[in-house]
């Protein structure tokens, strides 16, 4: 199952995929992909409609779930990433937070914040949470907590991330726009883990990114339940699980980017993203 929302920007309604790739309006018995949805019995309750008699609904593609409870990512997951970066390879998972009000959907333009020099795409496989995670007792069990996969692009300002945090990445992470997300969430059933899925982000139409998430340091289950032993994640958050090498950060002549440049990306089974970037 395909879940989408469309509309303006904080009218968003939902919707599903249907056979024929249109979106198909379940809004009479959804009121959103928001956490109540995803702690009740909202997936049920779409898997018994028939999505060919639903309304069709068309418009901007927004974010595939409503604002998550918390934005939850793994840094340096891919070891090509670490080493490009100049860091260590991590022993267990490096997480950080963004805002959850820096999530857009996946043709939203992405705002350069003022003062900004050093702003850098990151491609990731997203996870949003099905069942509360709370000291989970295997990486298996993680699985089964698993609502569906979506692409993020984790936008961020190295220089602020980097030099002008303390140790803190989340000045650098959390500007508005610097989230963009979907344009499908997918759900478990029809997403092979197993078999590894593709990622690619290219600039301007140069291929910058290239990974797949067989390279991930820590897998998706091993993150959940890591992740579940410090904090408690609850239905419909998001978890960003790490860029594969490729960021302009790594690049012997970095290229950051400026307004007007477009960034496109991709995971296999996932869809595509495309932005654009101007100045605040």
């Amino acid at each position: 199952m395909r879940l989408v929302r469309i509309g303006d920007f904080g009218g968003e309604v939902p919707a599903v995929v249907a056979v024929d790739g249109s979106y198909r309006d379940v809004s009479a018995v959804i009121d959103d992909f928001d956490p109540a949805f995803f702690a009740g019995d909202g997936m049920e309750r779409l898997r018994g409609l028939d999505s060919g008699s639903l309304p069709v609904v068309s418009g901007r593609i927004g974010a595939p779930i409503a604002r998550p409870s918390t934005i939850l990512c793994v840094g340096l997951n891919y070891v090509d990433h670490a080493n490009e970066s100049s860091m260590k390879v991590p022993e267990e998972p490096i997480l950080f937070t963004k805002a959850p009000n820096c999530l857009v959907g996946p043709y939203d333009d992405v705002r350069i914040p003022r003062g900004a020099t050093k702003v850098d795409y990151e491609v990731e496989l997203a996870v949003v949470i099905g069942k509360q995670c709370r000291y989970l007792e295997s990486p298996e069990q993680a699985l089964s907590h698993i609502a569906g996969f979506a692409i993020s692009n984790d936008v961020s300002e190295r220089e602020w991330q980097l030099n002008r945090g303390s140790g803190q990445w989340i000045k650098g992470k959390s500007c508005e726009t610097f989230n963009p997300c979907g344009p499908v969430l997918v759900t478990p059933d029809e997403v092979d883990l197993s078999a590894g899925l593709d990622l690619w982000c290219d600039v301007n139409g140069e291929r910058r990114q290239t990974g797949s998430t067989h390279d991930m340091i820590f897998n998706v289950a091993t993150i959940l339940h890591h992740v579940s032993q410090f904090m408690v994640l609850e239905p419909g958050d998001l978890v960003n699980t790490g860029t594969p090498p490729g960021v302009a950060m790594g690049m012997a002549e970095p290229g950051y980017l400026h307004a007007g440049d477009v960034m496109t990306l991709g995971v296999t089974g996932l869809g595509e993203q495309r932005q654009e970037l101007f100045s605040a």
